[in-house]
C-alpha cells in the first residue's frame, strides 16, 4: 500500500501499522485495495460500519495517503455541536452577523481548504444544513453566515456513518440527493465478529501499546483465552476489545478478562428459573444448572471485589485456592487452571514495574 504520510500535527506513532489495521481477513484486504485506489482521487467518500469498527481511522488513512496531505484534516463531530451552531461552525460568519459576532470567523470548511473535511456521524446533520452542503459538494462554493460574497474552496469530504443512511432517507431525516453526493465511493467496515482471524494480531498490538503506556510487564494471552475471544460476538467491536486488553494489562490477570467475556455473553438471570414444562424433566439436572449459574455469579462478584486476586477470593469464599481454580475452570473460564503454573502465567495485581500513574490514550483502532 502507498506509504502513509502525515501533516505537521501528526506522527507515525498516531496510527497503528497498516498490517495491524487490515490484518489477514479477506474482506479487509478488499477494503485495503479500495482505500488505496480512492485515496488517489478527490471524490467524496462515505465510510460506514458499526460503532467501534475503525471508521475514523479509515478516514485518516484516506487523507494520509492522498495528495491533500499538505492540507488539514478537519473533523466535525456532527452530534456534538448543537443544531443552532452547526451552520456557523461549518460555514463561519461575518462580523455583525448576529449578536456577539464581534469579528469574522472562518468555518471548518475554510479550515479544510486544500485538505479533507471529516463529517463524523453525518446522519445527525440537520436537513437544512445538508441542503447548504450540497452546494459545496457540487462546485465548492458557499457563503459565510451574514455574508454577501460567495467563496470557493477545494476541500475533499469524507463522511462517517454508523447506521444505514438509506433508512434515514426513508424516514425523511436525510436527503437522498445529499446521500448521492457524499457517497461517490462507499467503504463498509466489517464488525470484529467477522474478523476473528485478525484477533491474535490485534491483541498483540494492543497489549504492547498499553504495556508501554503503563510501563507494565504482562504475559501474552494463552491460547485457550484466545479461542474464547474468537468465539465471542464483540458487540462493542474494537472499542470493547481495547478496553478489555487495557484492563488485562492493568490487572495482570486473565481471570478478569475471562469473567468479563463470560458475563457479557450470559444475560443476567431473572428472579425465577425458566423451566420447560412441555416435557418431563430431571429435577436434579434443573437444580444443578440453577446452582451452577448462581455459583458463577457469586464467584465473579467476589473476584471483582478483590481486584481479581484469586488467593483473597478463595479466603473470602472459605474454600481452598485449588478448589477456586477448579470451579473457575468448570464454570467456563477455560485456561484459568493453567495460570496457576508455568512460565507464561499472568501475575497477580500489584506486580513490580506496573507504573499506574500514567494514563493511556485510547487506541486509534477503535475510533
Amino acid at each position: 500500500m502507498t506509504t502513509v504520510r502525515f501533516s505537521e500535527h501528526e506522527t507515525q506513532s498516531d496510527l497503528p501499522p497498516v498490517e495491524v489495521i487490515f490484518g489477514r481477513t479477506a474482506e479487509m484486504h478488499v477494503i485495503r485495495r479500495k482505500l488505496e485506489m480512492v485515496a488517489k482521487t478527490n471524490v467524496a467518500v462515505l465510510v460506514q460500519g458499526e460503532s467501534g469498527t475503525g471508521k475514523e481511522l479509515c478516514a485518516r488513512l484516506i487523507h494520509g495517503t492522498s495528495e491533500r496531505i499538505a492540507g488539514e484534516l478537519v473533523k466535525v463531530s456532527c452530534p456534538a455541536i448543537p443544531q443552532g451552531l452547526i451552520e456557523t461552525e461549518l460555514f463561519g460568519y461575518e462580523k455583525g452577523a448576529f449578536t456577539g459576532a464581534h469579528s469574522t470567523k472562518r468555518g471548518r470548511l475554510e479550515q479544510a481548504h486544500g485538505g479533507t473535511l471529516l463529517l463524523d456521524e453525518v446522519g445527525s446533520l440537520d436537513i437544512g444544513v445538508q441542503s447548504k452542503l450540497l452546494q459545496v459538494l457540487q462546485d465548492g462554493s458557499f457563503m459565510r453566515v451574514g455574508g454577501h460574497e460567495m467563496r470557493n474552496i477545494q476541500t475533499r469530504v469524507v463522511s462517517v456513518a454508523n447506521r444505514d443512511l438509506r433508512e434515514q432517507v426513508a424516514d425523511g431525516t436525510f436527503r437522498l440527493d445529499f446521500l448521492y453526493r457524499i457517497n461517490a465511493v462507499t467503504i463498509s467496515l466489517p464488525p470484529l465478529r467477522r474478523r476473528t482471524e485478525d484477533l491474535p494480531q490485534l491483541v498483540d498490538y494492543l497489549i504492547d501499546r498499553h504495556a508501554r503506556a503503563f510501563n507494565a510487564n504482562v504475559a501474552p494471552l494463552s491460547r485457550n483465552v484466545m479461542r474464547l475471544m474468537q468465539k465471542y460476538d464483540w458487540p462493542g467491536n474494537m472499542r470493547q476489545l481495547d478496553n478489555l486488553i487495557r484492563s488485562y494489562v492493568l490487572m495482570g490477570s486473565e481471570d478478569a478478562l475471562i469473567a468479563e467475556l463470560i458475563e457479557e455473553e450470559r444475560p443476567a438471570p431473572k428472579g425465577t428459573v425458566e423451566v420447560d414444562v412441555s416435557q418431563p424433566m430431571s429435577l436434579k439436572l434443573v437444580t444443578r444448572k440453577a446452582t451452577h449459574e448462581l455459583e458463577r455469579q457469586i464467584i465473579v462478584k467476589v473476584l471483582k471485589a478483590n481486584n481479581w486476586n484469586r488467593q483473597k477470593t478463595a479466603k473470602w469464599l472459605k474454600i481452598s485456592y485449588r478448589s477456586l481454580l477448579y470451579k473457575l475452570n468448570d464454570l467456563g473460564a477455560t485456561g484459568t487452571a493453567e495460570l496457576n503454573g508455568g512460565a507464561g502465567r499472568a501475575k497477580e495485581p500489584g506486580r513490580a514495574g506496573a507504573g499506574l500513574s500514567s494514563v493511556a490514550e485510547p487506541s486509534n483502532l477503535i475510533q
